[in-house]
């Protein structure tokens, strides 16, 4: 019987589908958390509220609306600073996602603890959230990432326990 990680026939390496779907996920927000730190960038020196004007009046939203009104006066309070500041979280946030979906794909067991430590850290922050605010989007974030949690548990549980023990 073949278990993870041991060759197949013609010495092709058999791979973790889980593994490489948490990988590519992660891949995934990495790319999606560096467009926002690009965009962030992009937005510094800029008009915030003259951009927002553009992009309501290009989706043809009436200027003066109360939805076009919130976005404004919420873009008021965003300076310089936050940019940056924003821009650096998303950096950083794009990094530590990059690190883990490489690491995941590769199969390395580091990734996987450390993609089990960085999930359980964030379950407090989103079931916080949740309650706060539901929504359908929170909910099925904090139902993915309790599936990761759980695949990343038994797959060390049964990596654990395959390892044949020195006595």
């Amino acid at each position: 019987m073949q278990t993870q990680g041991q060759p197949r026939r013609g010495g092709r390496k058999h791979h973790d589908r889980g593994l490489l779907l948490i990988g590519l996920f992660k891949l995934g927000k990495s790319i999606l958390f560096f467009c926002i730190g690009m965009g962030a960038i992009h937005m510094l020196h800029k008009d915030l509220g003259d951009v927002v004007m553009r992009v309501a009046m290009a989706l043809k939203f009436d200027p003066e609306s109360r939805f076009v009104a919130l976005v404004l006066n919420k873009v008021d309070l965003i300076d310089v600073h936050k940019l940056k500041m924003i821009s650096l979280g998303t950096f950083a946030y794009s990094m530590v996602a990059l690190t883990e979906g490489v690491g995941l794909v590769l199969e390395k067991v580091w990734a996987e603890y450390l993609t089990l430590i960085l999930t359980i850290s964030f379950l407090p922050w989103e079931l916080y959230e949740l309650v706060r605010r539901p929504s359908w989007f929170r909910l099925s974030l904090l139902l993915i990432n309790l599936a990761v949690l759980a695949y990343l548990v038994w797959l060390l549980r049964r990596k654990r326990l395959a390892v044949p023990t020195e006595v």
